[in-house]
C-alpha cells in the first residue's frame, strides 16, 4: 500500500484528489495539508511514501518545503503537482530533491501511474519540464566553457560559483577552508 499525503492550499483540490486516489486498491491518502509548513509537519508525524505538493502556498512555498522535508526525512518521495511552469520553480524543486514535477491538468490514471513510478524510485516529469531542465543544463555547460577560456582553476570556479550564489568572502573562506585574503585575491 502506497501511503500518500496531499498538500495544496485549495481544499477542493486536496479533497478531490483524496477521493479519487483512495479508489485505487494500492493507494491510501493518509494526510492532507494546506501549506508548506503543514507538509513538513505531516512528513514528521506520519509515515508517508509519496507527497503530492503544490508550489505556491502561504506560509512556506513548495520549493522551500522540499528543502526542509528532504533535510528531515530523505525517504519521502515528493511530486510537485502544480499549475506553474516557471523555469526557476522547476529547476529549484528538482535540484532540492523533488522526485517529479507534474501539472494539475494531468489525467487521473496518468497521475496514478506516476505516483507508482516515483514510489518505485523513478523520476517523472512531462517533456515540457524535461526541456526546461535540459535547457538550463546546456546553458550551465556553455557558461562553464566560457569560464574555461579564462583559464580559471577549479577552485576559482568554485569561488566564483559561491559568489554568484551570494556568499560573502568570509562565508566562502569558512566553507572551503581557505583564508579570507585568498578568497579576495
Amino acid at each position: 500500500m502506497i501511503k500518500i499525503a496531499i498538500v495544496d492550499d485549495q481544499s477542493l483540490m486536496r479533497e478531490g484528489l483524496k477521493t479519487i486516489l483512495n479508489n485505487y486498491d494500492d493507494l491510501n491518502v493518509v494526510a492532507l495539508g494546506n501549506d508548506g509548513r503543514d507538509a513538513c509537519d505531516l512528513c514528521v508525524k506520519y509515515t508517508i511514501d509519496v507527497l503530492l505538493l503544490d508550489i505556491r502556498m502561504p506560509n512556506l512555498n513548495g520549493v522551500e518545503a522540499v528543502k526542509e522535508i528532504k533535510r528531515l526525512n530523505n525517504d519521502v518521495k515528493i511530486i510537485m503537482l502544480t499549475t506553474f511552469d516557471d523555469e526557476d520553480y522547476i529547476v529549484e524543486a528538482i535540484a532540492n530533491g523533488a522526485n517529479g514535477y507534474l501539472f494539475k491538468d494531468i489525467e487521473y490514471d496518468e497521475l496514478v501511474r506516476n505516483i507508482r513510478a516515483v514510489y518505485n524510485n523513478q523520476y517523472i516529469m512531462p517533456s515540457k519540464v524535461a526541456n526546461v531542465i535540459a535547457k538550463r543544463l546546456m546553458n550551465q555547460e556553455k557558461n562553464r566553457s566560457e569560464l574555461q577560456t579564462y583559464n580559471l582553476t577549479s577552485r576559482e570556479l568554485e569561488i566564483a560559483s559561491m559568489l554568484k550564489e551570494g556568499f560573502t568572502n568570509k562565508q566562502i573562506a569558512n566553507g572551503i577552508c581557505i583564508s579570507e585574503g585568498t578568497v579576495k585575491n
